[in-house]
């Protein structure tokens, strides 16, 4: 069986990324995966606290293209779109020509642009988010993914700033905010607009309840990871997003 390198770019207090990301991708029968991250200084969840920590990306990408990984995600979904429409683009473009002049073969993918591709997947329009931010932050988030085409029609910020905080929201409150939703007439619930608030043991239980499609930035990173690495996307109990390719393995 194949194993894969991924490389991981955290915020330095994030603790959910990478106990949800191989957690999800240890469920895939045909390929292993191995993990390796670099961390970027952050605590606070604010403008300020994003961009010092985004003015680590060239030193933490090159330290991870060391460990010779196949993909690289950006993991911080919040910290691309604070920068404003089409930024999770125009840093992976930055991203991939870093690379490319020091020699790294690797991908790069990004949480914020995972999480476009995944709704695109399920051809999502009308969605809804819960997310951990403050509600200035929580709006940026909403119009980002307003540029990106989709409507948003409700949405829950937890208004959490500390990010070591946001690793500890309970799922029972997650799905407090989620069940206060209007869900009327979506094509998908977004369970965790954030790779470190704690959602995976969420997906497949609010899936079944809702009746509806139900991904988070960790489920959308997966995604992201599997068809860059032209891998199945076969994994169950993770959400239907998971699922496209489970009736042909061959994809």
């Amino acid at each position: 069986m194949t194993t894969h390198r991924i490389g991981l770019v955290v915020p330095s207090s994030n603790v959910t990324v990478e106990t949800e990301m191989p957690a999800i991708l240890r469920g895939h029968m045909s390929a292993d995966f191995s993990f390796h991250s670099t961390r970027m200084r952050m605590h606070t969840v604010s403008p300020e606290g994003l961009a010092a920590m985004n003015a680590q990306r060239e030193r933490c990408v090159m330290e991870i293209a060391d460990a010779a990984p196949e993909v690289i995600l950006y993991a911080c979904l919040v910290a691309l779109m604070v920068g404003g429409p089409g930024e999770h683009q125009r840093v992976e473009s930055a991203v991939a020509e870093q690379l490319a002049t020091g020699g790294s073969e690797a991908r790069i993918r990004s949480s914020a642009g995972a999480l476009v591709e995944a709704l695109r997947a399920l051809d999502a329009e009308r969605i809804a988010l819960v997310m951990p931010y403050m509600e200035p932050l929580a709006k940026q988030v909403v119009e980002y993914l307003e540029a990106e085409g989709f409507e948003v029609a409700d949405w829950r910020a937890l208004g959490v700033a500390d990010n070591s905080e946001v690793g500890c929201i309970s799922g029972e409150r997650v799905m407090e905010a989620a069940r206060s939703l209007d869900l009327t007439g979506l094509d998908a619930l977004v369970i965790s607009c954030c790779v470190q608030m704690p959602s995976l043991n969420l997906v497949q239980p609010a899936e079944d309840e809702f009746g509806l499609p139900v991904v988070s930035a960790a489920t959308a990173g997966a995604y992201s990871i599997l068809r860059s690495l032209g891998v199945p996307v076969a994994i169950d109990d993770a959400g239907s997003l998971l699922r496209v390719d489970a009736a042909d393995t061959s994809v």
